[in-house]
Order: structure tokens, then C-alpha cells, then sequence
């Protein structure tokens, strides 16, 4: 069995590295491997892009995670602080909660839920100058008690100590305090009426702001049970299904690159393109190597592996999942560098962004098809150097030792002759005159 693997593996390298059966150069080799390097690159960037073009779960149904914390808190003041959520400090230029949610469907299959619209359709009708400035003075009003506790903290350690030095009957001269026991007392007391009057004044506050109509309304809204399993029942089947939705774009990006490849390298093939035939297999090979990652990505968090956990588990399943899809890729120098083309398709397009990996795999292998075919036809041409490796009894294609009477080169197999078509002897290939009869050689023959 490993003599099989072997000779599979041996038979994909070759075939990966020669050109019609001939080895390929090592300058040509190298541009192969960039070539690969790119489009591997450029392929799962689409794969990315396409993958996002499906709308997340999280951005699907974005008053989720927040509606959940609320219900799922025990503290007494959860509705200040649902309330206090959709009033933002920083109201500058600030897209309304509704808009905002809607601005996920911008260049995306799919839309927001319509519940976590009304959702933040009330959140915006609290958010107004007057809830604004109550706000305001909630939080100007617990800096300043924070400030009489940091300061009470620090009167408290004074007076400890200058109670033990008054026990031990230490003159106040020799205190290394400022303050005194009894003015240290004095201050305390008096900070912590400040901070007593303070706390009451904001409880005050966060009755007045939670008595407003439209804070009323929008906690009546969130306590409803009813709408709170619309919406919870809404978001785990959007994360159950979306990895496998996120699987069929990335098939729908492959597959045709796949197909593409393949029916260019067998045309080549056919035809004797040896180059194309060679570019065309590096392809099929880059194209399937991330769909064999996805499936297997699939297969370890996709629908099968989900199906158990959401009948273990209906509560809180697949949290992460959208997570573990939007990994970004180190794709920031790819875009910084083709950044032109890159906003030219994205104002097209929208949200086709994969569409730009295609040119990208398009352009590269073309650009590097005639790089190759530079070094081969001008730098590393056989006909080139067959003069200088016949002189040195090499191999004419490989340029390793030979002996003279080899007709094949006992390294790569290569066959050192070719019939003149004058006298009919065997003379050196690539070599232009017959070394018996002196006749110019048919180059096409070669």
C-alpha cells in the first residue's frame, strides 16, 4: 500500500514540474510556485468575501445578544441599564439604531428581522435631548460620588492612624497626619452625606427616566415573551443553517474554477500545449485544495456536528458560529496593493467582492504564463545551450554528465538524437547543422 502512495505521489510531482515529459527549469519552477502562492491567496480571499455575502446570523437579528443579556440578568437595575443602552454618550453624526441595523443588508443576501427593527425603532424613540441631559446628570452625579469614596478611602486610612497614635498618647506635633481624628471623622461624616444625598438624587433620576412613555413602552416591549421567541427562535435556525449556506457560495465560487481548470487542461493536453497543460493542472490542484478544507470544516461545525448539539442544547447553540465564519484572512497588503481595481468592482458591484478574486486568478496566471514562456524560449532555451553541453558531454535537456555513446540521457531519459533528414544518420538534437553531412536541420523537427 505505501509503494502505491509512493508511486501517486511520485507521479503528481512529475507531473507538477515537467513539460511534456521534459523537467522544467528551475526559474520556471519558481514562477509556477508564486503563481500558486497568489492565486491560493486570491482564492481564499473570494472565498471569504463570498462567504460574508450571505447576511450573518448576528447581523441578521442584531438586538439578539442584548435582548438576551437582558432577560437572562438578575440585578435590580437591569431596565435603567437596557434603557441607558440607547443613550449613546456620543451623539455626533450618529445613525439612527434602526438605520443602522438596516445598513447590514447593504451589499448582502438576506434582510434584518423585522422584530429587531421595532426593536431599535423604540430604542430610538428614547433617544432624545431631554433623556439625553438626564443621562448627563446620572453621570456627573456618580463621578462625583466616586470622588467622595476615593476620597473617603483615603480620610479613612488617616484617621486609623491617627486614632492609634491618640490612644498611644503620640503629641499631635510628632503625627505624621495632616488631618485629625476628629476632623478626619468630621469628613467622612460629612462625604458621606454628600454620597447618601447623591445616590438619592440619581435613583431619583432613573425612576424619572424610567417613567417616560417611551421607556415604558419600550421595557412593556422587551418583557414580551411572545416577541422575545420570534426572535430567539429566528436566531438559531439562522446559526444552524449558516454554515451550510456559507459552504454553497464557497462551492458556487469553486466549482466553476474547478471546472474551468480542467476542461483547459484537457484541451491542452490534447493539443500538445505543454505550458498551458502544466499551468492549467497547478490550478486544479490550488482550486481544490480550500474546497477540501471547507468540507472538512463543514464536517467538523457545519449542519451534522450542529444537529446533535441543537438537540442537546436549545437554549444558547452555536453562539459562535458566526465567529468562527468571519475570521478574517491576511488579506490587508493584497487589498492595499490592487486598491484601485478594488473600489472600481466594489462600486460596481456592491457586495460581489469575490468577483475581484476573479480577475485576480485570471490576470496572474496569464502574466505568469508569459514569464515562463520568456525564460524558456530566450533564457533557458534548449537550442541555446544544447552547443555549450555536447562540447561538455552533457545532457542536452538536463545538462547532467552523460558518456558519449548514451543515446538517452540515463537521467531524465531524454533522447540526445535525431535523424538528418539527409543522410539519415543520428545527429544532436537542437544542434543546427548535422555533424556527418553538414546539413541545416529543420528547426520544426527538433
Amino acid at each position: 500500500m505505501f509503494a502505491r502512495i509512493r508511486r501517486i505521489l511520485s507521479q503528481f510531482f512529475s507531473k507538477s514540474r515537467t513539460i511534456n515529459n521534459e523537467p522544467l527549469n528551475k526559474v520556471s519552477l519558481i514562477v509556477i510556485i508564486l503563481i500558486d502562492i497568489f492565486i491560493l491567496i486570491n482564492v481564499f480571499t473570494g472565498l471569504d468575501d463570498i462567504s460574508r455575502w450571505y447576511i450573518s446570523p448576528n447581523k441578521a437579528y442584531p438586538c439578539y445578544s442584548e435582548w438576551q443579556d437582558y432577560r437572562t440578568k438578575t440585578t435590580k437595575d437591569k431596565d435603567y441599564e437596557i434603557v441607558r443602552l440607547s443613550l449613546p454618550s456620543d451623539t455626533n453624526n450618529q445613525l439612527s439604531f434602526q438605520r443602522n441595523y438596516q445598513q447590514a443588508e447593504a451589499g448582502h443576501l438576506g434582510k434584518v428581522s423585522k422584530t429587531c427593527l421595532q426593536y431599535a425603532d423604540y430604542k430610538d424613540k428614547i433617544n432624545n435631548s431631554e433623556k439625553q441631559q438626564i443621562i448627563k446628570n446620572i453621570d456627573q452625579k456618580q463621578a462625583k460620588i466616586s470622588r467622595l469614596e476615593q476620597d473617603d478611602r483615603t480620610i479613612k486610612a488617616q484617621y486609623d492612624s491617627t486614632l492609634l497614635e491618640k490612644i498611644a498618647g503620640q503629641d499631635r506635633q510628632q503625627s505624621i497626619n495632616q488631618v485629625s481624628a476628629e476632623k478626619a471623622k468630621q469628613a467622612l461624616e460629612q462625604n458621606n452625606r454628600q454620597i447618601s444625598t447623591l445616590k438619592q438624587e440619581n435613583s431619583t433620576l432613573k425612576n424619572e427616566l424610567l417613567t417616560k412613555p417611551e421607556s415604558i413602552s419600550f421595557i412593556a416591549f422587551i418583557k414580551d415573551d411572545n416577541q422575545f421567541r420570534e426572535v430567539d427562535k429566528g436566531y438559531k435556525k439562522a446559526s444552524f443553517w449558516y454554515p451550510s449556506i456559507q459552504l454553497a457560495f464557497q462551492s458556487f465560487f469553486l466549482i466553476p474554477l474547478i471546472l474551468i481548470a480542467l476542461s483547459v487542461h484537457k484541451f491542452a493536453q490534447g493539443r500538445g500545449y505543454g505550458l498551458i497543460s502544466l499551468i492549467s493542472w497547478h490550478l486544479l490542484v490550488i482550486f481544490f485544495i480550500p474546497l477540501i478544507v471547507k468540507i472538512f470544516e463543514f464536517l467538523q461545525i457545519g449542519v451534522i456536528f450542529k444537529f446533535r448539539t441543537y438537540a442537546n442544547n436549545s437554549r444558547n447553540p452555536y453562539f459562535q458560529v458566526g465567529a468562527i465564519h468571519e475570521l478574517p484572512l491576511p488579506r490587508v497588503l493584497l487589498r492595499k496593493s490592487y486598491k484601485f481595481l478594488f473600489d472600481i468592482i466594489s462600486a460596481i458591484f456592491g457586495g460581489l467582492l469575490f468577483l475581484i478574486s476573479y480577475i485576480y486568478i485570471l490576470l496572474i496566471p496569464i502574466i505568469g504564463f508569459g514569464i515562463i514562456q520568456f525564460f524558456q524560449k530566450f533564457v533557458f532555451n534548449a537550442k541555446v545551450q544544447a552547443a555549450s553541453r555536447v562540447q561538455k558531454s552533457h545532457c542536452v535537456n538536463c545538462a547532467k554528465k552523460i558518456r558519449d555513446i548514451d543515446t538517452y540521457c540515463p537521467h531524465c531519459g531524454y533522447n540526445q538524437y535525431i535523424e538528418c533528414q539527409n543522410c539519415h544518420n543520428l545527429t544532436y538534437k537542437h544542434l543546427s547543422y548535422c555533424k556527418h553531412c553538414g546539413t541545416s536541420q529543420d528547426s520544426s523537427k527538433l
